[in-house]
Formats: structure tokens, C-alpha cells, sequence
């Protein structure tokens, strides 16, 4: 089976992230997407194994085996983390619905380390460009901020919420490069010590619930041992049009 096969026909959730996800979106934003995907179990038994991940078919676009989102997701991946708190959610199938309301199993104060060391290795990508260049990339600088503002809230509330809402404006005014570097450095360094704060007194456990995503995970793939290798059949599909949903914890 081809892997834009396995993208098309066995799709279990996709939805739109990047810029258009978080509130940022301008007239020239891209159109990211992001999805998952069930191999089904049979495949699993040949030599060839499944992809892990799959880049396209479409422009802007990519897609994880779901056991591999899962383990990425368990590590507090910042990236694979958000696509499951997505606002704009394009296509889910009742396995889809599963997993996203296990989204809150998957989150830990594990992730102010992971979002936190990601942000280093962007900040030092930043600093780079200074010396370098006399000046940041800005877009890359308002991800950043956008990135730190979400893992301080997570921290604080036990949600992950990805849309910036009323900071939407000034952080496009860093974009723009209205700001100065000194400024968003001070502003990078107080959010950053607000999540530091934060993750003292975190609602979040300490740790992911692993048992609860393994359970999911098996039930999945021994449903899809006993279907016949089609494109995947499941319940209340909904797809076709962007909807914009709430982005509460479930």
C-alpha cells in the first residue's frame, strides 16, 4: 500500500495548524496541515512495515502513523502536542473523537521541559541571526513568544490553548519588526520565568498516563486486525469543511 494510500484512505483526524491555528494568520499564510493516520494492523505483519510519517500528498502537508504520534505525543512533542488542541479541525473519525478526548491523558509537567528546551534551541537560532545578521527573522521571533505564552498558560491552567487571542496584535507587531530585539529578549525572558514559576505549582500530574494510551492503542489496532484491508470504516466521519471548534482540555 502506498503511503499517500494509507494518508487517503485511513485518515483518523487532520486539521490545520501554523499560523491560521494560532491566531496569527495574514493575508500571504501558508496553509499547514497536519494529520493521523491508521495503518491497519495486517501491514504490521509483513517484512515492509508502515510509514512512521508521511510528507504530503498535498502542499503543506503531514501526517504521523498513530502509534508514532502517540509516542511523540507521551515525550510532550510541542508540535504534535498542539495539533490534537487544534481550533480548526478538518476531518475525524470516531477513533479521531477517542483520541481527542484522551488529549488531556497525554499532558504532564513533563512539558516545560520539552517546550522549554525547544525554546532554547529557537532562541539560540535567534541569537545566531543577531550576531550575524544585525537583526532576528521576526517571524521566528513571534513563534517563539507565541510558544513560551502557551506553555506558561498550560502550566498555570492544566489546558493547552494554542489560539493567541488578544495578543494577537502585538505579537504581529513583532512580525513586522516594530519591536525592538531588546524588548522582545526582556519579553522572552519574563515568560520564560513565568512558566519556570508556573510548573512549581502546576495543576498538570507529573507524569503523562501512559496506561491509558497503551489501552487505547491496543483496543485500535486489534479492531483494525479484525478488518478487512479497505479504506478504514468508522463512525461519524466529518469532513470536507474547516470547523472551528472549542480548544478546552478534554
Amino acid at each position: 500500500m502506498r503511503p499517500q494510500d494509507l494518508v487517503r484512505d485511513h485518515t483518523i483526524y487532520s486539521c490545520v495548524m501554523g499560523s491560521r491555528a494560532f491566531g496569527l494568520a495574514t493575508d500571504g499564510s501558508d496553509t499547514d496541515r497536519r494529520g493521523i493516520f491508521l495503518a491497519p494492523t495486517p501491514l504490521f505483519w509483513r517484512f515492509e512495515k508502515p510509514p512512521t510519517h508521511v510528507d504530503g500528498p498535498a502542499d503543506e502537508q503531514f501526517s504521523w502513523e498513530l502509534e508514532r504520534f502517540c509516542e511523540l505525543a507521551l515525550r510532550a512533542n510541542p508540535n504534535v502536542l498542539e495539533c490534537l488542541h487544534s481550533p480548526l479541525v478538518e476531518h475525524v473519525t470516531g477513533t479521531g473523537r477517542e483520541l481527542l478526548a484522551l488529549r488531556g491523558a497525554f499532558l504532564s509537567r513533563q512539558t516545560h521541559e520539552t517546550f522549554a528546551r525547544y525554546a532554547l534551541g529557537q532562541r539560540k537560532k535567534l541569537d545566531a541571526d543577531v550576531r550575524t545578521h544585525g537583526a532576528p527573522r521576526w517571524k521566528h521571533a513571534m513563534h517563539l513568544l507565541r510558544l513560551l505564552m502557551s506553555c506558561r498558560d498550560l502550566l498555570r491552567t492544566g489546558e493547552l490553548r494554542i489560539d493567541v487571542g488578544e495578543q494577537r496584535e502585538p505579537l504581529l507587531a513583532v512580525k513586522r519588526g516594530e519591536v525592538s530585539w531588546p524588548e522582545v529578549e526582556s519579553w522572552m525572558n519574563r515568560l520564560a520565568a513565568e512558566a519556570e514559576a508556573a510548573a512549581e505549582h502546576s495543576p498538570l500530574p507529573p507524569e503523562p498516563d501512559r496506561e491509558r494510551i497503551a489501552d487505547f492503542l491496543f483496543r485500535t489496532r486489534r479492531a483494525s486486525a479484525l478488518s478487512p484491508l479497505e479504506p478504514y470504516a468508522d463512525d461519524e466521519v466529518v469532513q470536507g469543511v474547516v470547523r472551528r471548534v472549542g480548544t478546552g482540555q478534554g
